[in-house]
């Protein structure tokens, strides 16, 4: 490389870095003024919830005061202050006033200021139109501390929520670890943590085709592996695809390989698209055999092994894994967006039949 191209590239690289940091302050700034609305917008809906206290009839009176309070807002500040937002405000304070969201997360936050309960917030203005609309509070305190912890967007909010990601976990948990789920989010401490089921990848946009592949399967995944790696959850890193692994002269192709820095570990995932046999999970656990064997470094845990399957009878997959299994697991994906109600259901008749046993 010639001395003046040399000279070129450290220019380019200067006049980028100086332009990243230019962007990242822009970027700082927007959040900083988006957070102060925030607190704003929680301070007037307080304001306007204690003056409506005031009248005899609260109804009329509250209706009155928000078009006058628009009609002076909207004559100082313009845009922004509609008899609907001020609505919103209102809404904003009595969803949140006595909301306390978890102290771990607070601690992580010490610069925020607080309101009067102590509480801090986050996230944008439109997040938490999202996020008050849901009634459960501990479903409502996990979809904020995941927004939080993994920088979600607001359509990606959305779009966890729709894919009933709360529900997802929770019926993939024990009992005991539902609560921890409006604690602290998602926690990735153990293999079984980092599993999902079903996976949802109406992303993909296999809905439409009347019969598709493995391959397509996995084609349409690595098209969409940034959407997939959201799905996947927390501290998963794409490795490869068809990872071809020769044993005994043999070669085995994994479909989709995975590293979760969380846990440390490999995690293979093969694609199916009939139902589970017992022979995928056989297959699955020589290729779990054969990373912990010849491919993980000491000081790494044991590989997961995962089959995503599109159906399955559970009955054969825990006759086919031994009773203390931990590192291979099959899994369902849907296509398209499942029931929230249905899968709330289900969470709630598991619940119900686990605190019925305890009682016997």
């Amino acid at each position: 490389m010639k001395n003046n191209e040399i000279g070129e590239a450290i220019q380019n690289d200067f006049l980028k870095n100086v332009s990243d940091v230019l962007r990242q302050a822009k970027k700082n700034a927007k959040t900083a003024v988006n957070l102060s609305m925030v607190y704003a917008y929680y301070e007037i809906g307080r304001m306007i919830v204690e003056e409506e206290q005031h009248g005899t009839n609260r109804a009329a009176y509250g209706k009155q005061l928000l078009k006058e309070l628009s009609a002076y807002l909207t004559d100082i500040f313009g845009k922004g202050f509609s008899t609907t937002n001020l609505k919103q405000m209102r809404q904003f304070y009595i969803a949140y006033a006595n909301d306390q969201i978890s102290q771990t997360l607070s601690d992580q936050f010490e610069t925020l200021p607080t309101v009067s309960t102590g509480r801090k917030f986050f996230l944008s203005w439109s997040h938490y139109l999202k996020l008050m609309r849901i009634d459960n509070i501990d479903e409502r305190h996990f979809y904020e501390i995941e927004s939080v912890k993994n920088d979600w967007s607001l359509s990606e909010l959305k779009r966890q929520y729709n894919s009933a990601l709360y529900e997802r976990l929770a019926l993939s948990t024990d009992k005991d670890k539902v609560y921890q789920l409006a604690l602290e989010g998602q926690k990735v401490e153990t293999p079984k943590d980092a599993v999902k089921d079903p996976y949802v990848l109406e992303f993909l946009g296999l809905k439409e085709l009347p019969e598709y592949s493995e391959s397509e399967l996995e084609s349409r995944i690595i098209d969409h592996l940034q959407q997939f790696l959201l799905e996947l959850g927390t501290g998963f890193a794409f490795i490869g695809r068809q990872v071809r692994f020769t044993f005994d002269e043999e070669h085995f192709m994994v479909d989709l390989v995975f590293y979760n820095r969380l846990l440390r570990c490999f995690v293979l995932f093969d694609l199916k698209i009939g139902e589970l046999k017992h022979q995928d999970i056989g297959q699955m656990q020589m290729y779990v055999n054969y990373y912990d064997r010849k491919v993980k470094l000491e000081d790494e845990n044991k590989t997961i092994g995962i089959v995503l399957c599109r159906d399955k009878n559970n009955a054969v997959v825990e006759m086919t894994l031994p009773e203390d299994n931990s590192q291979i697991f099959a899994s369902k994906y849907e296509t398209v967006l499942p029931k929230k109600e249905d899968l709330k259901k289900l969470l709630e008749e598991r619940i119900v039949a686990e605190d019925g046993g305890e009682d016997d």
